[in-house]
């Protein structure tokens, strides 16, 4: 009777986790990015969803499948503010409203206060009187500054088999597309070239990813890693057949730099004060690369080198969040240290540009590729934009460990809005990459009839995107 009883017990408890986790979304299929699709983004379709702030916005909220309105039913409106900034709308408690819906759409008029999220709570009320939930939306009013942006995902650390990777450079940058990156650069180790591979196997096609070159910087002699993006040059040209000029300009750095703190190399700082100098001058974006990888029971790059690479802040940006995949962050949490030191150097009132990187070395064996990346706030996808955006702190870097939770970091205001994106925008966005990625890998592997498919799938974000946007 007992065993019968905890049985039971277990069963009732498996239903209500299975109801609880039908209705929070929690089964929906993932994406390749660990994201989910909003279930009731399946359904309806909101126009807009980001307006401006402390302006009147008229949101459309219209269904795909279900007819309404039905025969004696009828509907009520629900608003709130998620951050409560109510001083000009006068908002005081969430009240249902009568709405009328017309041929599908659900109208609704509101003044959207201040830089928050706001939910809409559609219901149905059943001739018997029954109340049935339609669906909960969500909209984000945005100050002028940000409204003016668009969040771009991408990465650019990652490897193919022109160095230690799995798959071919083309291969590669497809599966960026296939993940829901909108731009990328491969950074094969001291190995600029592969990026330019990539970027000319797709030239001139009908693609909405951007490819841009990218190299993993290794000076001789020196720990530290670095990123070279968007460099119109490659940095390991400089030194890969004769490492004379690279020692007699470091060495006058060496003589140039002072009393350096106790534990840090002479030669290893002025190493990296001539490397991103050399990136920078070739127009690229000089990241300090997983500044806390511990390889072999010990960091690969002393403490005290790190702590004053980011006391002098000689590089354009760090990698806040590494691709490290969930083995490995429970040996060692490289992006919990990352963030630490972040949120230390931050409340000293430096300055400290961020992104997310994966670092993968390939991109259907390993669960952190496109999983780890930057959402780039920016004006477009053009390189310039990018990299000023990241300069100016207008980035967060994301994770999703294990694939399970989405997690952005940086700048909290960037953060809140991300985190946003990330459940209501981005996975609808990466629905409509995932077919194009995938048919610029069949592209890649020889398959040259798919120009004319990806012809007709480009520009469909940008479509999706002037739906999402309120028109100002």
């Amino acid at each position: 009777m007992k065993k019968i009883c905890c049985l039971f017990g277990m069963l009732l408890l498996l239903v209500f986790i299975t109801d609880f986790a039908g209705a929070q979304g929690l089964f929906t299929p993932s994406l390749p990015s660990g994201l989910k699709v909003y279930p009731p983004d399946r359904y309806f379709q909101v126009i807009p969803r980001i307006v401006p702030a402390d302006k009147e916005s008229t949101i459309k909220i219209i269904s795909r499948f279900e007819h309404f309105p039905k025969p004696f039913h009828s509907y009520k409106v629900t608003y709130t503010p998620v951050g409560k900034y109510v001083e000009k709308s006068g908002w005081v408690k969430p009240v249902a409203e009568d709405i009328i819906p017309e041929n599908n759409t659900f109208v609704f008029t509101k003044f959207f206060e201040y830089e928050q999220e706001h939910t809409i709570k559609l219901e149905e009320i059943t001739p018997d009187n029954k109340v049935k939930e339609i669906g909960v939306f969500h909209i984000y009013s945005l100050k002028p500054d940000l409204f003016s942006l668009r969040p771009y995902k991408g990465d650019f650390h990652m490897h193919s088999f022109r160095s230690d990777g799995r798959e071919s450079p083309g291969y590669v940058a497809g599966a960026c597309r296939r993940a829901g990156l909108d731009f990328m650069g491969l950074s094969d180790h001291r190995n600029y070239s592969a990026s330019l591979e990539a970027i000319k196997l797709f030239e001139g096609l009908p693609i909405d990813l951007k490819i841009y070159p990218s190299e993993e910087v290794h000076p001789p002699d020196n720990p530290v890693h670095f990123i070279s993006f968007g460099a119109r040059e490659g940095i390991t040209e400089l030194y890969k057949d004769d490492e004379t000029k690279y020692r007699e300009e470091v060495k006058a750095i060496m003589e140039s730099v002072g009393e350096l703190p106790y534990g840090v190399d002479r030669f290893h700082y002025a190493s990296c004060i001539w490397t991103f100098e050399k990136i920078r001058e070739r127009g690229g974006l000089g990241v300090f690369a997983h500044p806390y990888w511990r390889p072999s029971n010990t960091n690969y790059i002393p403490y005290a080198l790190v702590d004053y690479l980011f006391e002098t802040k000689i590089f354009d940006a760090v990698e806040l969040i590494s691709g490290f995949g969930w083995d490995e962050l429970q040996q060692v949490d490289v992006n919990n240290l990352q963030l630490s030191k972040y949120i230390e150097m931050k409340a000293k009132g430096y300055k400290v540009p961020v992104v997310g990187i994966s670092d993968s070395h390939g991109c259907e064996i390993h669960d952190m590729f496109g999983r780890y990346y930057t959402i780039c706030f920016s004006k477009s996808l053009e390189l310039n934009e990018l990299i000023n955006a990241i300069k100016e702190e207008m980035s967060v870097a994301v994770e999703t460990p294990a694939g399970q939770l989405p997690r952005a970091f940086g700048v909290h205001r960037l953060v809140m809005y991300s985190h946003f994106l990330l459940r209501y925008v981005f996975p609808i966005h990466d629905e409509m990459c995932f077919e194009e990625g995938r048919l610029m890998i069949e592209y890649a592997g020889g398959n040259k009839d798919v120009v004319k498919q990806l012809g007709l799938l480009k520009g469909q974000v940008e479509r999706f995107y002037s739906q999402v946007w309120a028109k100002e």
